[in-house]
């Protein structure tokens, strides 16, 4: 097969690839960091580069316009090389991390008493071991076994790793070697062994699509020596499941998945290191929570057949293994123990979340929602609980919105319009120029022209109201939230009616999916005592905003909790407690899941969901009453959007 040289651009590197080869392909085989937020879909247009040269073939042209082709641009993931090419890439954006999980000196409270002699899953002790001599010629492990068997720990397991050093570790500690323990199932199991004291260290991860967060913990009391998270570096190849999904099987694609989130990893256990002086090495046990997809793409498992009908995952739970297996840079000895989930949509993160929250335990009829790419909510109490899980997309974490972006610097997070003069007052994140919209300031930008009138109940921007901010742009009719004088891109930063109605699908699909969880067992949401918020995003949500727009239920405000990451704090407490363990394997066994897409009932929600705030305003009365005080006598608007 014939090769061509590409040259990439303003890197100066080449690279020889054959025919057919993606310029997406050749970007990565030329170890360029290179963004493709859909997983190579062709549907965000925002892996477009500039290509020179006549050789080149594309398969998709979506997102670009026809001076855009003229000019020579190309979408690096659906344009094939046939010849020789000069691509260049555009600067690739960088995330500026401002995570609230990332501090580094946060108590984190336990929600149970910590009494270590009954609950810890790893043990480290002293050990005394009768010397060998010539009447007593017992070998070295069976010498161990004894003497743990007298301290109450039979039939423990040892690898292959230990008992080459075993030896060598007896005879340096004189016989009086510690020991550690993972004493979290029926047989013992031993991770590690040395001459001077050990202290149990262990390591709760949430494994998010978004973000990864880790704590470190002391497992001898508890205390959570730091904590710290990033930016899942998955990213770059997909801002979704589904598009990693689509992404992982494509080539290398499964590997690279997995590589990516170990990178990630190690990221954070050299910044715990740096803070606490604790060597990743020292850590002898980690518990790890994360939805279905992300744990199929850390452990190497095809997560195809999750987004394919009947939506069947490989396994809701896997077996514990060895961080050796997993190439995890801590103890190889230690286990590496992922949570159950319930099914290919509700994972990991949403059993840890159900077990934090207390909703297991709940006597109120509660309501549990995480709120992120993937909308999962479980309704119920301590008899009953009902889960779902809806594709909520990445609008509100800022992706496919035109001025989107995350949670970082220079996102506008707060927004006020004023009924009068339809003028903007923003607050941005780390208080300099705004560069665009996160998820927060979507919601309540949203809102706000909502009540405002700026925008109609069907999501339309009103063009007749008499201020410049009302217009029609590049990308349609769009309301103007920072003048480009004022922003940090040097462009108009702008809400557009297509970014409004990818916000409307999202709040609805969410609206729609706790809406038929309340429906399916014959509950009202009016009834729901708590609303319980997961996830750091929850963090930011303003209650009242959100109740607007139809994204949460109009319940009096003082129901709803947000918790933070809930996640995280689950898989420290399995991490911590063998009773957590085996209470977050019966929340999964207890939780009746509901398939959506089965269901006709969710289309109908969803459909209904499609307007500010529904189309039944009744069922919104604190927001029909702003809106009839802000808008004179209110809309009336039929199902399918017909005044």
């Amino acid at each position: 097969m014939a090769t061509h040289r590409v040259t990439l651009l303003p890197a100066g590197t080449t690279v020889e690839v054959p025919t057919g080869t993606l310029i997406s392909e050749a970007v990565q085989r030329a170890g360029l960091t290179f963004a493709q937020p859909c997983g190579g879909q062709g549907r965000c247009g925002r892996c477009a580069v500039d290509v020179t040269g006549p050789d080149v073939r594309r398969r998709s042209t979506i997102r670009l316009t026809s001076e855009d082709l003229a000019a020579g641009r190309a979408l690096a993931c659906q344009a094939v090389v046939e010849g020789d090419l000069q691509v260049t890439v555009p600067e690739q954006e960088t995330i500026e991390r401002r995570l609230v999980t990332d501090k580094t000196a946060r108590k984190i409270e336990l929600p149970f008493p910590y009494d270590p002699a009954s609950m810890q899953t790893v043990t480290a002790l002293p050990v005394s071991l009768q010397p060998p001599d010539l009447q007593d010629n017992l070998d070295d492990l069976s010498r161990l076994e004894v003497a743990l068997a007298s301290l109450g720990y039979s039939e423990v397991e040892t690898s292959l790793s230990l008992l080459r050093r075993l030896g060598g570790v007896l005879r340096a500690s004189n016989w009086q070697p510690w020991v550690a323990l993972d004493t979290s199932r029926a047989q013992p199991r031993l991770i590690d062994l040395a001459a001077e004291p050990i202290t149990p260290i262990g390591l709760a991860l949430d494994i998010g699509t978004t973000t990864v967060t880790a704590y470190l913990v002391d497992l001898s009391d508890g205390r959570v020596l730091s904590t710290a998270a990033e930016y899942n570096g998955q990213i770059q190849c997909g801002e979704d499941v589904i598009s990693r999904i689509i992404y992982a099987g494509k080539g290398d694609g499964l590997a690279e998945l997995g590589g990516l989130v170990r990178q990630t990893i190690q990221v954070l256990l050299e910044r715990l290191r740096k803070r606490t002086g604790v060597p990743s090495s020292q850590i002898l046990k980690v518990s790890v929570a994360g939805n279905t997809t992300m744990a199929h793409l850390f452990l190497g498992l095809p997560p195809e057949s999750i987004r394919q009908t009947p939506y069947i995952p490989a396994t809701n739970h896997p077996a514990p293994i060895m961080a050796r297996e997993l190439d995890l840079p801590v103890h190889p000895d230690a286990s590496v123990d992922f949570l159950p989930g319930v099914a290919s949509y509700v994972g990991a993160d949403i059993t840890a979340g159900v077990l934090a929250s207390g909703l297991a335990e709940a006597d109120e009829l509660t309501l549990f929602i995480d709120v992120g790419t993937n909308g999962e909510m479980v309704l119920g109490t301590r008899e009953w609980m009902v889960t779902c899980a809806c594709s909520a997309g990445p609008a509100f974490e800022g992706a496919g919105v035109v001025d989107g972006m995350r949670a970082t610097e220079g996102a506008i997070e707060e927004v006020w319009v004023s009924s009068e003069t339809y003028e903007p007052t923003y607050r941005v994140i780390g208080g300099g120029p705004a560069r665009g919209l996160c998820g927060s300031g979507l919601i309540a930008l949203l809102a706000e022209l909502f009540v405002t009138g700026v925008i109609d109940r069907g999501g339309s921007v009103k063009l007749d109201l008499g201020t410049p901010r009302a217009r029609v742009g590049d990308h349609g009719p769009e309301y103007v939230v920072a003048w480009a004088g004022e922003s940090a891109t040097g462009h108009d930063i702008s809400l557009t009616k297509v970014d409004i109605d990818n916000l409307m699908r999202a709040k609805a699909a969410i609206f729609a999916g706790f809406s038929v969880l309340a429906s399916s067992v014959g509950v009202d949401l009016a009834n729901v005592k708590r609303v319980l918020i997961g996830g750091s995003f929850g963090r930011y949500i303003n209650v009242e905003k959100a109740i607007q727009i139809g994204l949460l239920p109009d319940l009096p405000w003082d129901r709803f909790s947000f918790l933070g990451n809930t996640s995280v704090l689950g898989a420290y407490m399995a991490l911590l407690s063998r009773e957590a363990r085996a209470e977050l394997s019966q929340i999964a066994g207890r939780m009746t899941y509901l398939e959506l897409s089965a269901d006709n009932a969710f289309y109908d929600s969803f459909t209904a969901a499609l307007f500010l705030p529904h189309t039944e305003i009744a069922r919104f009365p604190s927001v029909a009453e702003v809106w009839e005080r802000q808008n004179g006598r209110e809309e009336t608007m039929t199902a399918d959007g017909r005044r």
